[in-house]
C-alpha cells in the first residue's frame, strides 16, 4: 500500500510571501519586478571599481609596454574610464549615447570601419570595455561586437563578460573563436555586483585578445584585491 502523498499538505502549510500594501491597491496587475531586474534598453551596466582594478593588477604592465591611449568604446558614465585614469592611463571614451562622462565621443562603435575615410580609423590601438551584452552575445548579438574588434585590427582588446560567454557555439561563434582566439582569460574569483543588489547571479571574467600573443589560450584566476594571479593551461 502506497503512503499518502504529503505534497498537498506541504502546499497548504508553506508560508506565503507577504504582498506589499502598494501592490494590494492595484489588484489584478502583475507583480512588480525588483529594481535590479530592470535592464537598460542598451544593456548598460556600470562597472564597479574593483573589477577594473583587479584586471589592471594582472594586465597593467602589458598595457604600459604597448603604450598609448586606451579606447573605452562603451564608456557610459565613465566608471571604468575613471579607474583606468587613476592608474595613469590616458583614456578616450565613446558611446552611442552621452551618459555624462566628460569628453565622450557620441558615436556608435560600428561607425569606425578601420579605414582612413570619414574618420574610420580607431582612436587608439588598445580597447578595454564592458560591452553591451546584447551586442556581443551569441544569441542576440551573434558575436558582432567581437567581430568588429577583429575587423578593426587593434593591437590589444579586453572585455569584461559573463564567464559562460566563451562556451557559446551558436550563430557562428565557433568560427569566430577559431580565427580570432582569446589570448588570456581571467576568471573572476568573486561575483561582480553591477547593480548593487547584493546577490549577483553570474560569474564574470576578463578576456584578452593580444595581437602579439603566441601559443595556446591561457587561463588565469583573478582576485578581487588584486595580487599575482595563478596561471594554468586550459584543457
Amino acid at each position: 500500500m502506497n503512503a499518502p502523498s504529503t505534497k498537498s499538505l506541504f502546499r497548504a502549510t508553506k508560508a506565503k510571501r507577504k504582498i506589499h500594501p502598494a501592490q494590494m491597491l492595484i489588484g489584478g496587475l502583475p507583480e512588480q519586478r525588483k529594481p535590479d531586474a530592470i535592464r537598460d534598453p542598451l544593456d548598460y551596466d556600470p562597472t564597479p571599481r574593483d573589477a577594473t582594478a583587479a584586471f589592471l593588477a594582472a594586465e597593467g604592465d602589458r598595457l604600459r609596454e604597448i603604450g598609448g591611449p586606451i579606447w573605452e568604446n562603451a564608456v557610459g558614465g565613465g566608471h571604468m574610464a575613471r579607474e583606468l585614469t587613476a592608474h595613469g592611463f590616458d583614456v578616450i571614451g565613446s558611446d552611442i549615447v552621452d551618459r555624462g562622462h566628460p569628453g565622450t565621443i557620441t558615436r556608435p562603435f560600428y561607425s569606425w570601419d578601420g579605414t582612413y575615410e570619414n574618420m574610420g580609423r580607431p582612436p587608439a590601438d588598445i580597447i578595454i570595455t564592458n560591452p553591451p551584452y546584447n551586442e556581443v552575445s551569441a544569441r542576440d548579438g551573434h558575436g558582432r561586437w567581437l567581430e568588429h574588434i577583429e575587423r578593426l585590427g587593434v593591437r590589444y582588446a579586453a572585455m569584461l563578460l559573463n564567464w559562460d560567454w566563451i562556451a557559446a557555439r551558436i550563430n557562428g561563434m565557433d568560427e569566430i573563436h577559431a580565427r580570432f582566439p582569446v589570448s588570456r582569460a581571467y576568471v573572476c574569483c568573486w561575483k561582480i555586483d553591477f547593480r548593487g543588489g547584493g546577490s549577483p547571479p553570474q560569474r564574470n571574467g576578463w578576456l584578452v585578445w593580444d595581437r602579439d600573443w603566441q601559443g595556446e589560450t591561457v587561463l588565469r584566476r583573478l582576485f578581487r584585491e588584486g595580487g599575482e594571479p595563478t596561471q594554468e593551461r586550459l584543457l
